[in-house]
């Protein structure tokens, strides 16, 4: 299997220690994991049967890309994302180059922090529901008359509780800091801001507007802090395109928004009630989200997704 063949579930020669929407998460050692990311797509929280072609090469070389555009801020967890070079140091996947290729992440293990660390810019999504209920984010005041998609006049540390099924909980400061302490509190929220400032603007002079974006941390044996997971994807932020942006509403994305458009049209017609099972995808919906997904990757990196290299 390659990445133009999708992968909806992995199945290698090692333990599985973990299934996420997207990620299946392996044990190599004691010391290392393998990530990898499937073609799965999950939306209104619910995963379609079908799989996006290339969704994890984008998600996993993206993510690769970044670690190196971030390492004189933080350290993170990658090892390797070569298929050959990851072979080379787990000789059990030998047989599985073409399972893994494009796809996976060699990365060292950590304890991971169990708080999603988000940076918001601009007012959108769940921060933008509960402002306009209440003028709160995670029941903390924000300046009132702020629009949809607005830019805020400073970036917000706005951490979450995960999830494992639904949506991620949105909670004060406080709150974190009982979860993981005061100091470490403060420590990921100076990594989150530093983190997002980079990505926000090498992202705009690449015409990207990165509207909010979540992080994860982890802590290695000797105490050092690792920027972990997924940094900066289409999965893990809410990219605009600049040229287009307009406050006022929901903006455009470089994600799935074609996935979610044909649901919502589903949903309005009285054909899908949001939950599982989910409806059928139209061909035609699956291979838009796929180019949605490989134009951020081009536009950040760049670069072509080289398909050709992956398999």
């Amino acid at each position: 299997m390659s990445p133009a063949s999708p992968m909806r579930a992995s199945a290698l020669p090692l333990r599985r220690v973990a299934r996420g929407k997207v990620r299946d998460v392996y044990e190599v050692d004691d010391e290392r994991l393998l990530l990898v990311a499937t073609d799965r797509v999950s939306a209104f929280d619910v995963v379609m049967a079908e799989a996006i072609p290339f969704k994890g090469a984008v998600l996993t070389q993206m993510s690769a890309w970044w670690f190196r555009q971030l390492a004189d801020i933080v350290p993170n967890h990658l090892i390797s994302a070569d298929a050959s070079e990851i072979v080379r140091e787990v000789p059990a996947l030998a047989n599985a180059r073409a399972d893994i290729a494009g796809r996976a992440m060699l990365c060292a293990r950590v304890r991971v922090f169990p708080v999603e660390c988000v940076a918001r810019g601009y007012i959108s999504g769940s921060a933008w529901k509960e402002y306009a209920a209440s003028g709160t984010l995670a029941g903390e005041p924000l300046p009132a008359g702020l629009r949809q998609s607005e830019r805020l006049p400073h970036a917000i540390f706005s951490p979450a509780t995960k999830a494992e099924a639904g949506h991620d909980e949105n909670i004060t400061i406080t709150r974190m800091r009982d979860i993981v302490g005061a100091q470490d509190t403060a420590e990921l929220e100076r990594l989150t801001r530093a983190v997002y400032a980079r990505g926000a603007d090498l992202a705009a002079r690449r015409g990207i507007i990165v509207a909010d974006t979540k992080f994860e941390f982890g802590r290695r044996s000797d105490g050092t802090i690792l920027l972990v997971d997924e940094v900066l994807t289409p999965d893990s932020s809410r990219f605009w395109p600049a040229e287009s942006y307009q406050p006022g509403g929901p903006q455009p994305s470089f994600d799935k928004q074609p996935l979610r458009d044909y649901l919502d049209g589903l949903r309005a017609a009285g054909r899908w009630n949001g939950d599982a099972p989910p409806p059928p995808l139209p061909d035609e919906v699956v291979q838009a989200t796929s180019a949605r997904y490989r134009e951020a990757y081009r536009r950040l990196t760049g670069s072509e997704l080289d398909t050709r290299q992956l398999a």
